[in-house]
């Protein structure tokens, strides 16, 4: 009896799919590992240097770079760089903003204990590597969670904004307690989308805008919830 050609190629077919999107997601994982050394690497930098430390975090500029990843991502990743940039250019381009964030994360460092800094780190490594896989595994579709998050995520600005000219403690646990389950409920969500959005049929150049752009979510994600987690559980300075 002769193989069932359709069934061979199918199952060929699918074997490709796979190791193609097993590839894909490395090449995320690995962008979004090297933005967040080059994030780690320049806060600890720029706080580890007292002139350059008191300049930046105790004048206004600290304002200045709070927002600053804000608005590089609102003006680096719209969709006419998306159209316009190569898949190199973009990755060039998430590595300046990586640096950026250091900038206005260093102060963490003159905050916080460099014990809790690592204990966090590690917690929230373990946090996103658990909901990532979930993200990654689970068959239920989490499109119907995208609404709820992105409403999440503008209330928490907008408290975050709201509670620097507040100063509450309680609104500060509140803000941090919330953000933890918005950003791990947006980890689960932004890799099933990775997940979907990748296709063979997209070509390589497609594909690589696309793991620089999924690496970039996830860097946010992860960036956000190690923040909160940090203002939870961080052992002050």
């Amino acid at each position: 009896m002769q193989p069932d050609r359709f069934t061979t190629q199918t199952t060929t077919g699918a074997v490709a799919y796979d190791a193609g999107l097993r590839a894909h997601f490395q090449k995320v994982y690995n962008t979004m590992g090297l933005g967040l050394a080059v994030t780690g690497v320049t806060a600890y930098v720029v706080s580890s240097i007292e002139p350059v430390a008191k300049i930046l975090y105790t004048t206004p500029l600290a304002y200045v770079l709070m927002f600053l990843p804000l608005v590089f991502m609102f003006f680096g990743f719209n969709q006419r760089a998306l159209m316009t940039k190569s898949a190199a250019q973009l990755t060039s381009l998430f590595y300046l903003f990586s640096a950026a964030f250091g900038l206005s994360l260093g102060v963490i460092f003159l905050a916080y204990t460099g014990v809790s800094i690592a204990k966090v780190f590690f917690i929230t490594a373990g946090m996103f590597a658990g909901t990532s896989i979930f993200g990654y595994t689970t068959k239920k579709d989490l499109s119907g969670l995208q609404g709820l998050l992105v409403m999440g995520v503008i209330g928490l600005l907008i408290a975050i904004v709201v509670n620097l000219f507040l100063q509450s403690a309680m609104m500060d646990f509140v803000i941090s307690c919330v953000g933890v389950l918005i950003y791990t409920g947006l980890i689960a969500f932004d890799t099933q989308n990775i997940k979907e959005m990748y296709s063979e049929a997209h070509g390589a150049e497609a594909n690589g805008k696309s793991a620089v752009m999924g690496a970039l979510s996830l860097y946010v994600n992860f960036i956000m919830l190690f923040q909160f987690l940090l203002s939870l559980l961080g052992q002050r300075e």
